[in-house]
């Protein structure tokens, strides 16, 4: 199932990730193990924050993906199912056959 995952990380563990450079070693081991359709990284609500797209094989992989983010970072950290505008099209196609 294609996912987002979007993590706000909180600024002092960000700093000091950043400072050691282990921000980009776990962003890296992250990118890595999900390989992603997409990926961005940015501010949101005023704190660093990354939006990334990538195809979740089971939902038990999810305290593992997600461990650095919480633990290292004290991320605020969701994942949502997401779909294309083609697949939505396909949905709705299919969605107007039932009513």
């Amino acid at each position: 199932m294609r996912v987002m995952l979007r993590a706000h990380l909180d600024t002092a563990a960000g700093n000091e990730a950043i400072k050691t450079g282990a921000l980009v070693q776990a962003m890296r081991k992250f990118m890595e193990r999900v390989r992603p359709e997409a990926a961005y990284f940015g501010l949101h609500e005023g704190v660093r924050s990354c939006w990334i797209v990538f195809d979740l094989q089971d939902s038990a992989q999810v305290p593992l993906l997600t461990w650095d983010l919480f633990d290292r970072f004290h991320a605020e950290v969701e994942i949502t199912p997401v779909t294309t505008g083609e697949e939505l099209a396909e949905i709705l196609s299919e969605v107007r056959t039932l009513t």
